[in-house]
């Protein structure tokens, strides 16, 4: 199956570890696993049920990744995101995109434009995405980039069409729509009336219920970025009924040689700079994965103190960064309500 995302993202992302182990709660529900590939990565689904079985989930998978895949996979030929980006501007958009287009204008204006999925042109420039890169980017060439960047730029028409203030402004979902497919993994799930599973892609996650091993909530641990070849974790977090996501740069990224500053993969796309940065990864807790996945992205182009101020405003949010210190050290900081006590 295509990937809906840009190369540069399967290495950007900091991976949680999914520590779990399945049983059966009772003879009557039964604990069920599926793992699998989507939209270039793995996937994990664990849940408790006696009626949905794995054979039918993996099949429903398949299926629901396929329409998403349809509707916004950049590496799609026919897809409508391909077809947008071409300048189909008569195109009815699907309810899949509708849902993600809406989040991302909300999360652009909350952000004060620090969030914005039409940046892939400045992206590629800079050698972070799969298009090819420049050798430097210069003052000139970063302004003909903007030009077509901007998410004001771009309208939802009522009739569902996308209309383009540019015909080169690029779309690509790739900062939300992972988030977003946890979601609908999830909503199915819902629709099931399960109370307890847990959904995973990449990283990504949603979680429900406790998990019936050990009849608590589902806990979750973080990698450390600053890992060498065995694999760390600096934190566990408990979700209770809620969503995580977590973007990072510490595996892709260049060094400032005057700051010794971790160029990040992120990039402004109010300035179009590739910015120097100490965030190291951030995390976001929301309802729902979408919200959080976006957020988490915001949340390494934005300023630090910008960003936490933005969560604290928002009592929907809460999120957990890894920085380096003036002496290159790592340091956790919080928002207020973030579970730091694991």
């Amino acid at each position: 199956m295509q990937s809906i995302f840009m190369d540069w993202k399967r290495y950007s992302r900091l991976f949680v570890c999914l520590t779990l182990i399945w049983s059966c709660t009772s003879e009557q529900e039964k604990s069920q696993k599926i793992q699998g590939y989507a939209l270039g990565t793995s996937y994990s689904i664990s849940y408790v049920s006696n009626t949905l079985t794995p054979e039918h989930l993996t099949q429903k998978v398949d299926s629901l990744i396929e329409v998403i895949n349809q509707s916004m996979s950049t590496y799609i030929s026919d897809s409508d995101i391909t077809k947008i980006n071409k300048g189909d501007s008569l195109l009815v958009v699907d309810d899949h995109f509708v849902n993600v287009y809406r989040k991302a204008s909300e999360v652009w204006k909350q952000s004060g434009g620090f969030f914005d999925p039409t940046v892939g042109a400045l992206v590629n420039a800079y050698g972070f995405g799969p298009g090819k890169s420049l050798n430097t980017v210069s003052q000139f060439q970063r302004d003909s980039l903007l030009t077509f960047t901007g998410w004001s730029k771009t309208k939802l028409t009522e009739q569902r069409t996308i209309q383009k203030q540019y015909p080169n402004v690029y779309f690509d979902f790739n900062a939300l729509a992972k988030g977003y497919a946890v979601d609908v993994l999830a909503s199915y799930l819902k629709s099931w009336n399960l109370d307890s599973y847990l959904v995973e892609i990449g990283g990504e996650i949603v979680a429900k219920g406790k998990s019936p091993r050990s009849g608590e909530f589902w806990k979750i641990a973080i990698d450390d970025p600053q890992q060498s070849d065995e694999r760390n974790f600096i934190r566990t977090i408990t979700l209770q009924n809620q969503a995580l996501a977590t973007s990072g740069n510490y595996r892709k990224y260049a060094i400032d040689k005057q700051t010794g500053l971790r160029i990040a993969h992120s990039i402004n796309p109010i300035t179009g700079e590739a910015i120097p940065t100490k965030v190291l990864s951030a995390s976001v807790l929301a309802a729902d994965c979408m919200t959080a996945d976006a957020y988490a992205t915001a949340l390494m182009v934005m300023p630090l103190e910008e960003g936490r101020k933005m969560i604290e405003t928002d009592s929907s949010l809460e999120a957990y960064w890894i920085v380096s210190d003036s002496k290159m050290e790592m340091k956790e900081l919080f928002s207020s309500g973030f579970p730091n006590n694991e």
